[in-house]
């Protein structure tokens, strides 16, 4: 599997991405400290992170995903804010494309070559959106080809973690595959816990950087340390998750692609999402239009700025969250403002990923190849949320029966035929199928 991270970047330079420009060796113990738990929304623990900083020139922090289909903001702008910040304060991140683990999840029907292009794909998007490459802080590893060479060294690691640890254990972390303990798993599915806490020591990583939603297994990492009397185990950094752009999303979905912008979204697409998205007035929590302002466009731009007319204000720079949030809350910042905004501020983020895709020969059949995959045989996604038009359908896995929320409030009972057909309409009218 070509390593495609070490391919000439693109010509494009970054519009903007607030970060010290100085070096790890310049920043204080402390400096280096708050620049790397700024990241997180939960650190375990924070004594053991200013310990490894004070001991360790250059802690490993991990990070992974699956390759399963096009890329959303949260995905490609958060990561390389993230990635920025771990590698201006001196840290090495080791990037694992789970491309076994998106097979054993059955993504994309188990088919790991349209898995590993989906891979060259995303290391495409993060080299385009200003993911800081240089002096080899960054290295992109395929779970592939990593546990081929060095099997002797990760199979009996992964063997003893399922030794020490009962079903119970292993099935309450299956949230990291968007999954839940009452869901119908395959055999693979309950092994995959056990291969993911696994690639902590594999990758003799320090600092596991990961979602809010891969915490229970970060946990499970450190539960085995106790078993094998490790005394340095894993500091947990676990980024916010962005929610989806409609009401009540906790999270954005891929089989919906009104909830997120994708990261080579035309202006237009992007322009239109946020005008439909959820951004209720006054309202500062679960509003997703505020929280990509206080994720995304404060963390790169270290400000933002709203144009209006001078009725309703005159044009403003907020330099702070605070500053905004206080604003929106008494009413003076109002959502026919922010949302222009916002949208004009991920255009600028998202245009040099466009320029890219439509410039670079490479990264434009990537792309189209990407676009080209279906989501489904529908089976391949269940048991999943489906969000259409207002409708919100749990399907579990063959069911025979499931209730929907029609836009309304009310429930609907559907067969898991008339289910798949009402889902498989809507997902071509919106080109997923």
């Amino acid at each position: 599997m070509e390593n495609s991270s070490s391919e000439t970047p693109p010509s494009e330079p970054m519009q903007s991405l607030s970060i010290s420009p100085e070096t790890s060796s310049q920043m204080s113990l402390d400096e280096r400290f708050e620049i790397i738990r700024s990241i997180g929304e939960e650190c375990i623990q924070e004594d053991e992170l200013k310990r490894l900083l004070a001991n360790k020139p250059q802690p490993i922090c991990y990070d992974g995903f699956e390759p399963s289909g096009r890329m959303h903001i949260a995905q490609g702008v958060m990561k390389a804010i993230n990635v920025n910040k771990l590698t201006s304060a001196g840290c090495k991140v080791k990037i694992w494309i789970a491309d076994w683990f998106a097979q054993l999840n059955n993504k994309m029907g188990g088919d790991l070559k349209k898995i590993q292009v989906i891979g060259q794909y995303l290391i495409e998007i993060w080299k385009a959106v200003g993911m800081n490459l240089e002096g080899g802080q960054v290295e992109f590893l395929w779970s592939s080809e990593e546990i081929n060479t060095r099997a002797h060294e990760y199979w009996p690691l992964v063997m003893d973690i399922a030794r020490r640890n009962k079903l119970p254990r292993i099935l309450r972390c299956c949230q990291i595959m968007g999954r839940s303990e009452q869901d119908e798993l395959s055999a693979a599915q309950i092994f995959y816990p056990c291969m993911q806490c696994a690639d902590v020591f594999f990758l003799k990583a320090d600092i596991c950087q990961l979602g809010t939603d891969q915490r229970k297994v970060n946990v499970l990492a450190r539960e085995y340390c106790d078993d094998i009397k490790r005394k340095n185990k894993p500091i947990i950094l676990s980024h916010h998750m962005l929610p989806g752009l409609q009401e009540g999303q906790e999270k954005m979905s891929k089989s919906d692609p009104s909830s997120s912008i994708y990261m080579e979204d035309e202006e237009a697409e992007v322009n239109v999402k946020i005008k439909k998205a959820f951004c209720p007035p006054n309202v500062v929590e679960k509003n997703p239009c505020l929280e990509y302002v206080k994720y995304i466009i404060f963390p790169w731009f270290n400000e933002f700025k709203v144009e209006r007319n001078s009725d309703n204000g005159g044009d403003k720079t907020f330099k702070s969250f605070e500053e905004l949030a206080s604003d929106y809350v008494s009413g003076e910042l109002h959502p026919g403002d922010l949302k222009p905004a916002l949208a004009k501020a991920l255009n600028q983020i998202l245009q040099p990923v466009r320029d890219h895709f439509k410039n670079d020969p490479k990264a434009k059949e990537l792309v189209k190849r990407v676009k080209s995959y279906k989501l489904s045989s529908l089976e391949h996604y269940f048991p999943c949320t489906i969000c259409t038009l207002g409708s919100v359908a749990s399907v579990a896995k063959s069911p025979k029966t499931v209730r929907s929320m029609n836009g309304r409030g009310r429930a609907t009972r559907f067969s898991s035929s008339a289910l798949r057909k009402k889902i498989g309409g809507e997902a071509k009218r919106l080109k997923l199928l």
